[in-house]
């Protein structure tokens, strides 16, 4: 098989913002193919966690999300901030978004959101015996309504189609998987 990997010959910023950067790449094909604009959008890493609480309970939450235009269900989970790992990430997201302290992590998965465009990476983590320690220390952007669940209900839901983001369905997936083997 022959290499598939492109050529980077340039790159150039059109935006950068906290959330989001975008830049523009030329490109080479190894066929000699130039791709003259190429568009990477640069987002910092991500980490969500199905994190099961000291009572067998499942944290979900519900928050509306606007790009979409409609409240969501999801598990815990944002961004990774700069200097941090992602299990500090999961651990932190969990104690701001829900109250609860978690010291048990199983990392079970490492995906890209969408590769073709974005080269950041999620995190997804099973979390157990967590217990409600703080309110919720949300940022300025953050409503999130918490609710616990039984296993059986998120495995209900997930089947239902009830979570409506992607990345949180596939750690879903994998808990679910490593929970019964």
């Amino acid at each position: 098989m022959s290499d598939l990997k492109w050529e980077k010959l340039s790159s150039e910023y059109v935006m950068r913002e906290k959330w989001a950067t975008v830049r523009r790449d030329t490109c080479r094909m190894p066929d000699g193919t130039l791709i003259p604009d190429y568009y990477v959008l640069e987002y910092p890493d991500w980490v969500n966690v199905v994190a099961i609480t000291e009572n067998n309970e499942v944290i979900i939450i519900r928050q509306y999300r606007h790009a979409a235009e409609t409240v969501i269900t999801e598990i815990p989970g944002g961004c990774i901030d700069p200097g941090e790992t992602p299990l500090e990430a999961a651990k932190r997201e969990l104690l701001e978004e829900t109250g609860f302290l978690f010291e048990s992590f199983e990392p079970i998965a490492a995906l890209y959101a969408n590769p073709a465009t974005a080269f950041n990476k999620t995190y997804s983590y099973i979390a157990r015996d967590g217990k409600k320690v703080q309110a919720q220390n949300l940022d300025g952007r953050e409503e999130i309504l918490v609710e616990l669940v039984s296993l059986a209900k998120v495995e209900e839901m997930l089947y239902n189609h009830e979570f409506g983001q992607a990345l949180h369905v596939s750690a879903i997936f994998y808990a679910l998987r490593s929970l019964k083997s």
